[in-house]
């Protein structure tokens, strides 16, 4: 029969192997939750970069989807394909398509008759010309002569270089007569992905990588070809004359419950475990593979591991020391009674005040104030010290009024006081507001009781007095938290609008300025010059109207802006050409004092016209009460060190003192019907520009706003 030792070693034996697995298994499930967590995220960040790659990809092509839509309307393309061997028809649809290419970015644009010959293309003078060509078997010309759109991707019959054919059936009285076809290059999207860290590729429906950031996976598949996919490639010679596509050099993980995948492949010659996500594009019959480096999922599990195992040492480590100290207590314990119960005798009524004392001068945060029944100051703790500034020896026998009163709250607390010494106490306290030593206000809540000792006898009063400051401070936060949260969800909401309003207005306004274009071909054939001058402006107010939009996608997404040199006098001249007839309408004189001899700064032209503008505006604006003979702004310009400075100046009112710190702010306005985002989109503009802006009242009346841009390195 074992002894009840041996019995109580087993158990305890067990009790720790128990534990010990338990810990190993809290171990684990930390480090696996750790990568699952971090998996969802770096999933999350993938799916955002996803979206950006498919946004892109879709408003390049819809940018010129409208082309060959367009082309296929115009009468000159129908007349060519109803008599080819006209000259000087043939001439006049290769300028017209070249200059439909040049205006719109296109690779190429050209027309091909049934039989798949070429009659006219945007580059006709040129070596690579496609006219004479014939691209019969290509699958858009195919798909176009059935009376449906053509979208293919390849590599061209003619320069070997790679882009989008998109293919409109041309119909005439007869039916269809031929196919307009647009070629759009996605090099510039390739060479962007280049740029980036991690792998970017395009897959077409059959597998093959045809985009790609990594050169090496260009024409690879990601699973073997069947003979019908390598034999329709290359019978339509899709990648010229490739007929054979290797396999990608890649090793996939599914991971589960995850819609990305682990990668295990070489990138320049390096061995790297990626995390990759597909995402179709069924409109064009794509597959956008985006990648993200797994180093950060590997590095959370181990992370996790190693400070899970730290904490579980820690616990380990504080219930040995805990079990050491009961021991330690246990044996000195018997000794300490025993001591204890001997001098407890003597020192008890020495403890017993000393304990009193220390408990209310030591123990407490909270300040503590006795006094007498007239008011005088009888004991102060070491808190309320410290929270008035003043020592015990200089506030006690002080009377009413304290030094640490408010001199602006002297009366009120004079009768607050006066009520608490006559027994009126108020049960839940009373805020006051103290004014420390050194200077600064401290806000405290005072709770008062009857003071009372041993005997019964009535003594005084005794007050607890809590600083609340921090919490008072803490409060003023929370609720300019809570405004700042509300105008930043405001202007959130804004920035979707203006998203929405980009992406909705952007084709149509490109559009309006190619059918524009046409149009003015119209008129150059002597159809009435007055028409073409007309067409001209329609064109510039479209084309700048396009590019407005496309500033305000750049607004949105600052990383596409694009900068470039400019002129000062010459982006001031082009806004004030623009705002000439309101001038004149509201009876403005327009004064400018250019500086000669302007360096360039760098930045967006379009943009930095918006800000004058919305500055021009706004003076015009403030100077609506003015009778119309005093309406004057100033618009200067010169040059400072490290800058170039504007300044737009009215005669105006001016601003008012109580509004000039928060001009700039977002909603704030001072219109009945404004917005309040003017001037906040106009400094936001300044500062992605690297400037500063500001305003003053100026001497003699009115608002001067004043920007400065850097020069141009």
């Amino acid at each position: 029969m074992p002894s009840p030792r041996s019995s109580t070693t087993h158990a305890r034996y067990w009790r720790w192997l128990g534990l010990t697995m338990a810990a190993i298994g809290l171990i684990v499930l930390s480090a696996n939750w750790a990568e699952r967590h971090e998996l969802a995220t770096r999933t999350a960040a993938l799916r955002q970069a996803a979206a950006a790659h498919v946004l892109g990809l879709r408003g390049l092509v819809e940018k010129h989807d409208f082309l060959p839509y367009a082309a296929a309307r115009h009468p000159d393309v129908l007349a060519l394909l109803q008599t080819p061997q006209d000259t000087a028809l043939r001439l006049r649809v290769n300028h017209y398509f070249a200059d439909l290419q040049s205006t719109t970015g296109a690779a190429a644009l050209f027309l091909v008759d049934r039989n798949g010959l070429t009659l006219s293309s945007s580059n006709w003078n040129q070596p690579s010309s496609f006219v004479g060509e014939s691209y019969r078997q290509r699958p858009y010309f195919e798909t176009a002569l059935q009376g449906q759109r053509g979208l293919f991707y390849g590599l061209g019959l003619t320069t070997g270089q790679s882009g989008l054919f998109i293919a409109e059936p041309v119909r005439g009285p007869a039916g269809i007569m031929g196919v307009a076809v647009v070629k759009i290059s996605l090099e510039p999207l390739q060479a962007a992905w280049r740029r980036g860290i991690d792998p970017v590729l395009l897959r077409d429906s059959r597998g093959v990588v045809f985009l790609s950031s990594q050169p090496e996976w260009l024409f690879q598949a990601r699973q073997q070809l069947s003979a019908a996919d390598a034999a329709w490639i290359s019978s339509h010679r899709q990648y010229g004359s490739r007929s054979q596509f290797a396999v990608l050099p890649w090793q996939v993980k599914p991971l589960p419950d995850s819609a990305a995948y682990g990668l295990q492949t070489t990138v320049q010659g390096l061995h790297r475990s990626l995390l990759a996500l597909d995402t179709p594009l069924p409109e064009l019959g794509w597959t956008l593979t985006v990648t993200s480096d797994m180093k950060e999922v590997t590095q959370a599990r181990q992370l996790a591991l190693a400070l899970s195992t730290l904490l579980l040492a820690l616990l380990l480590l504080a219930s040995l020391y805990w079990r050491l100290r009961e021991k330690r207590f246990v044996e000195q314990r018997s000794a300490r009674l025993e001591l204890e119960r001997r001098v407890e005798e003597r020192t008890r009524d020495l403890e017993e005040a000393h304990t009193f004392r220390k408990a209310m001068e030591d123990s407490l945060l909270v300040g503590m104030r006795a006094r007498d029944p007239q008011g005088r100051i009888i004991y102060v703790n070491p808190a309320f010290c410290a929270m008035v500034g003043y020592s015990a020896q200089e506030l006690l026998g002080c009377l009413p009024p304290y030094p640490y009163w408010h001199p602006d709250d002297l009366e009120k607390q004079a009768r607050v006081s006066q009520d608490v010494l006559q027994g009126r106490v108020v049960p839940h306290g009373y805020e006051s507001r103290i004014r420390h030593k050194d200077g600064h206000d401290v806000i405290t809540m005072i709770y008062t009781a009857a003071l009372v000792d041993a005997r019964g006898v009535h003594r005084g009063w005794m007050s607890s007095v809590v600083d609340i400051t921090a919490q008072k401070q803490a409060e003023a936060r929370q609720r300019d938290q809570e405004l700042q949260l509300e105008r930043s969800a405001r202007l959130a909401s804004v920035g979707e609008m203006a998203s929405t309003l980009a992406h909705e207005l952007n084709q149509p306004l490109m559009a309006l300025s190619n059918f524009a274009l046409a149009a003015r071909a119209l008129a150059d054939r002597g159809e009435g010059s007055l028409l073409a001058e007309t067409l001209n402006d329609i064109i510039a107010q479209s084309q700048r109207a396009s590019e407005i939009v496309k500033r305000v996608r750049v607004f949105i997404n600052p990383q596409r802006a694009q900068y470039e040199n400019l002129a000062p006098a010459d982006v001031i001249h082009h806004a004030v050409n623009l705002l000439k007839p309101e001038l004149q309408r509201h009876h403005v004189q327009l004064q400018l004092q250019l500086e000669d001899g302007l360096p360039p700064v760098r930045g967006d032209s379009v943009l930095l016209e918006q800000v004058l503008m919305n500055l021009i505006h706004n003076a015009l604006h403030a100077m609506q009460a003015q009778p119309p003979g005093s309406r004057r702004i100033k618009l200067l310009c010169w040059q400072q060190e490290q800058g170039v400075s504007v300044t737009v100046a009215d005669s105006g009112p001016g601003i008012p003192a109580d509004q000039i710190e928060q001009i700039f702010a977002p909603f704030f306005t001072s219109k009945p019907d404004g917005l309040g985002l003017g001037l906040n989109i106009c400094r936001t503009i300044i500062e992605a520009h690297g400037g500063r802006i500001s305003v003053e009242n100026s001497p003699t009346g009115g608002a001067a706003f004043t920007f400065t841009l850097p020069l141009a390195s």
